[in-house]
């Protein structure tokens, strides 16, 4: 199945291909290069499609309730 390269370098990926990668919109791709020529394509981990960003790891809620006061304290290093 041929496609056109956009202006942009963008190709759509052709439905029975993200279908069998399970891939929908925001999920990241791999791109390789095999050893005959061929280029390959698959699913990245951490997928922003499913929910997850590159941020959801750094996430989190603090167990400390701060004063706005002590907490620019500590950061200024006045403590």
């Amino acid at each position: 199945m041929a496609t056109t390269l956009t202006i942009k370098g963008q190709v759509t990926i052709p439905k029975h291909i993200r279908d069998a990668l399970h891939l929908t919109a925001g999920s990241s791709v791999d791109f390789a290069i095999g050893p005959d020529g061929q280029v390959v394509i698959q699913k990245a981990g951490g997928q922003r499609g499913s929910g997850a960003d590159r941020f959801q790891s750094a996430r989190g809620k603090a167990d400390i309730r701060w004063r706005t006061d002590e907490l620019m304290a500590l950061l200024r290093g006045e403590t």
